[in-house]
């Protein structure tokens, strides 16, 4: 499979603004390959970055700017393949199951066992993306982004991250250790960044997108976490900064692969 993603960004600066991006896609090695090209510019002006680690692959783009400026960020990649599944430490397993910022598992506890039962296994994981596709409406533009799981429940609408954080709160409030992934989702529209649910049952992570709003076979990672507080695209760490131009694109080089909600699958 062939995949190509783009991503072009426009924001202002106040003084002394450091700046984090997640754009990029994770690094897997069981790509065949992979061809990409960050720029980041102001004033026509190429500005230096440095390039952080984060948890299953993910990367940051990582600048100062000393004085106010008008930065552009200009992403395009390649990948062709499949990458290799994540895999999951003993640390990992404990993190993902405890409540965090925007999936809080301890106030959903009552409602998941009201909810599921005795539901284990595959079966929760099923009646989880069903119910959280039943239960809210997609928004755009509906959710504010201090909203964590319990606000959307109790509003029933939200956008894709809301539908992931209340799918993991509810799948953690039952033992189950869930995280939020940023994607690239070819097939989305209307197009942006993504955020769907992985959930690890039976030795290993499997994907579900609550939304149904893009085929997960041809998702691409860019970044995964305990909640979006972990995965944002843009974020500040210290000064603050204005975004003024977004444009996402996604796509696969022939037809998209069929998605059947019912079927287990990895992110690769």
């Amino acid at each position: 499979m062939e995949r190509n993603v783009a991503a072009e960004l426009a924001f202002k600066t106040a003084a002394d603004t450091k700046v984090a991006l997640a754009i990029a896609v994770a690094n897997n090695s069981g790509y065949t390959s992979v061809s990409e090209k960050l720029s980041v510019t102001v004033d026509g002006r190429e500005v230096p970055f440095r390039e952080l680690d984060d948890h299953h692959g993910g990367r940051f783009q990582y600048m100062e700017f000393a004085q106010p400026s008008e930065v552009l960020v200009a992403y395009n990649a390649t990948v062709q393949g499949l990458g290799d599944q994540d895999t999951a430490s003993a640390m990992e397993l404990i993190r993902y199951v405890r409540p965090s910022r925007y999936a809080e598992s301890d106030r959903l506890l009552p409602t998941s066992y009201a909810e599921f039962g005795s539901l284990r296994g595959v079966e929760l994981l099923q009646a989880v993306r069903d119910w959280v596709n039943h239960e809210l409406r997609y928004v755009s533009g509906s959710s504010r982004g201090t909203d964590g799981a319990v606000e959307t429940l109790l509003h029933r609408r939200g956008v894709c991250r809301d539908f992931a954080h209340l799918a993991i709160a509810l799948l953690r409030s039952k033992d189950v250790p869930a995280r939020l992934a940023a994607v690239y989702a070819p097939g989305l529209s209307p197009m942006d960044f993504h955020a769907v649910a992985e959930a690890y049952i039976d030795g290993a992570w499997h994907v579900i997108d609550p939304t149904g709003l893009a085929p997960r076979g041809s998702m691409l990672r860019i970044t995964a976490g305990r909640d979006s507080s972990d995965t944002a695209f843009l974020s500040t760490v210290g000064g603050s900064l204005m975004l003024t131009t977004l444009k996402v694109s996604a796509s696969v080089n022939g037809e998209l692969p069929r998605e059947d909600p019912r079927e287990l699958m990895s992110l690769r």
